[in-house]
């Protein structure tokens, strides 16, 4: 509860239509235990038009320390940085509504940041998951087969890394970096991350700091979320001539190598080739490895829970596969993009909308 002292930690949301989750995450936040700490909750609200923003003001009414803000950017960055602008707080912690906190998520973000020389800090990627199919999404999100080996998948690493989950900043970090990028529907975090370690900046990971992502529970959810990563990294990369990271390059690349093949060959059978027999053997062998690599990295995903494995395979395939075709298909749409504003075609074929 506020006493009327000025916030030493501002807490700041982007969400729009979260009716569904919003009261599992108020709650969650609203536990933290901060005794000794005076914190304020800013939740930017897209325009919502599915009862969130009547819940959060409900909220608000019940709890002081609760500030509701419009968002009419109604995307994560404008949201997030709307948040920011209205924060009093010296320290921003952001949080995400389809996340469960640790009752001392709060806490030990301020301690971490205080006690390293990271510009930002922030804890693993930890996930929760009910259904089977989002049982098994859970479990392959965790491998380095679908995630390339990023450390922040690593819920016992602690260390410097090259992006956190969230993020816990001084104000006038964030400020001096300039906030986040508006232009970016997607990735606008990891843009961030990567803009401050190119300004010399440093990013810490801290197991003690707690918190639970619920991921989506279909393969078609799945497949559009990770289909949008794929698009929005793209001008991630053209705006600063290099990935964060090199494995953000090979589901697109693996995916340029099939059609490649897979073109070869109708061209080859087309012109009665006699490179018909090559071009199809190399589709049939780099496809069997990767069906044979597919299935060996199930078998470990799989260890705690059995009956998920005859379905890894697939959603190993899902996050390849749609990062992939969403960065090939960014290849093509952005360097053809002449506005800094969304502008129709960007939203459809990016999947703002869920």
């Amino acid at each position: 509860m506020s006493t009327g002292t000025p916030p030493e930690v501002s807490v700041i949301v982007a969400c729009r239509n979260e009716a569904r989750h919003i009261r599992k995450f108020m709650d969650s936040v609203l536990a933290q235990q901060t005794h000794g700490i005076e914190w304020e909750l800013l939740i930017a609200d897209g325009m919502s038009d599915d009862g969130t923003s009547d819940l959060i003001r409900d909220y608000a009414r019940r709890n002081p320390q609760v500030r509701p803000l419009e968002n009419s950017g109604k995307i994560v960055s404008t949201g997030l940085n709307t948040a920011i602008r209205a924060a009093n707080g010296e320290i921003i912690i952001r949080m995400d509504a389809h996340t469960e906190y640790q009752s001392d998520y709060i806490r030990k973000c301020v301690d971490t940041l205080r006690a390293t020389d990271a510009d930002n800090v922030g804890g693993p990627a930890r996930t929760r998951a009910e259904s089977y199919i989002g049982r098994a999404i859970a479990a392959a999100y965790h491998s380095r087969f679908s995630t390339g080996g990023g450390r922040f998948h690593q819920v016992s690493f602690e260390g410097y890394v090259d992006t956190v989950t969230y993020g816990c900043w001084y104000k006038t970090t964030l400020e001096r970096l300039g906030l986040f990028d508006e232009t970016l529907v997607r990735n606008q975090d990891d843009e961030l991350n990567l803009r401050l370690i190119r300004q010399g900046g440093r990013i810490w990971q801290s197991p003690r700091i707690v918190s639970w992502y619920h991921l989506r529970s279909s393969l078609s959810g799945l497949f559009r979320q990770y289909y949008q990563y794929g698009f929005w990294k793209v001008p991630v990369i053209r705006k600063h001539r290099i990935p964060a990271s090199w494995r953000h390059l090979v589901p697109g690349c693996f995916l340029i190598w099939i059609v490649t093949l897979g073109v070869a060959a109708v061209i080859s059978w087309m012109a009665r080739s006699p490179l018909l027999p090559l071009s199809l053997g190399l589709l049939a062998g780099t496809s069997g490895i990767y069906l044979l690599a597919c299935i060996a990295a199930s078998l470990p995903s799989s260890r705690r829970d059995w009956t998920i494995l005859p379905v890894l395979p697939w959603v190993f395939m899902i996050y390849h596969f749609s990062y992939g075709l969403g960065f090939l298909f960014g290849m093509i749409y952005w360097p053809l993009h002449r506005s800094k504003s969304l502008d129709n075609m960007g939203s459809v074929l990016a999947g703002v909308t869920r």
